[in-house]
């Protein structure tokens, strides 16, 4: 029986917002069955809207990026904006939010040379060094154009890393202390104080 295209898309993307909470909360070990019915649809025509578990993996990354990137080029509006998104990535909010987290802090240690998976991430991870090169309020203007891109891909790896190990501990302390210590590093670099 064929569904009308609505409702196969309507399918499609709920699919992709159930495996992309799923993948981010536990892993891309969480299985094809699990994500079909925590979407209240049998396994069965999970074929019909992907080749594979690694094609879903892959658009769930580029699911995820859109939005993300959305929430990122919002704060870019404006330097408090930028500033803020970082205290807020660095929050235990954030850590705790994992299904609805950052994808780099769930997705970068899991791709496994995936290429479809790295591939995602990748494009995801080019889109948001460059929106933090252009947006970020770094120090000098006249030595931005040259350290800019350096600066943020600084910025990102502490952040990211920061995340992944607050995540990891089962020391509430040191889980704390890890995103304190990284976010008063990051503020104390010459990008993150006011202007």
């Amino acid at each position: 029986m064929r569904y009308p295209a609505a409702e196969t898309a309507e399918k499609h993307q709920k699919i992709l917002v159930e495996a992309s909470r799923l993948f981010k909360e536990r892993g891309f070990g969480v299985s094809v069955s699990e994500i079909m019915k925590s979407t209240g649809l049998t396994h069965g025509p999970f074929y019909n809207h992907f080749e594979s578990k690694e094609a879903l993996m892959a658009e769930c990354i580029t699911h995820s990026a859109a939005d993300a990137l959305v929430e990122l080029d919002a704060a870019g509006q404006t330097p408090e904006g930028m500033r803020a998104y970082v205290r807020d990535y660095m929050s235990h909010e954030h850590r705790d939010a994992r299904a609805e987290g950052c994808l780099v802090a769930a997705f970068a240690g899991q791709a496994e040379g995936s290429a479809g998976v790295d591939a995602s991430l990748t494009t995801y991870l080019k889109s948001v060094i460059d929106r933090f090169t252009r947006n970020f309020p770094w120090r000098a203007k006249k030595t931005a154009q040259q350290n800019a891109r350096g600066d943020a891909i600084r910025m990102l790896a502490s952040m990211y890393g920061g995340v992944v190990l607050a995540r990891a501990v089962d020391d509430e302390a040191l889980s704390e202390e890890i995103l304190r210590e990284v976010l008063a590093g990051l503020q104390a670099a010459e990008g993150l104080r006011k202007a």
